[in-house]
């Protein structure tokens, strides 16, 4: 039954830094997206920004389920 939790604990790890790093990845690509023609770099750029938030919530949301699951069965 241990193994099991570790097994998911990883996975949730690994599923947490994949969405940070993606959100992160899209941030930069936002702020470099905002230096050139002006309509269409606000549209991407919008866009990026929406899908960064998306990942980086989820994984905050993903770090605190995490979280509380290991506090639940006192790891």
């Amino acid at each position: 039954m241990e193994n099991l939790f570790k097994k998911i604990n990883h996975k949730i790890n690994s599923l947490i830094w994949s969405l940070l790093s993606s959100g992160i990845l899209l941030l930069l690509m936002a702020i470099l997206i905002v230096w050139t023609d002006f309509l269409l770099r606000i549209i991407f750029s919008l866009i990026t920004l929406i899908i960064a938030y998306i990942f980086l919530v989820s994984a905050y949301k993903l770090w605190h389920l995490k979280k509380d699951i290991t506090s639940h069965f006192k790891f």
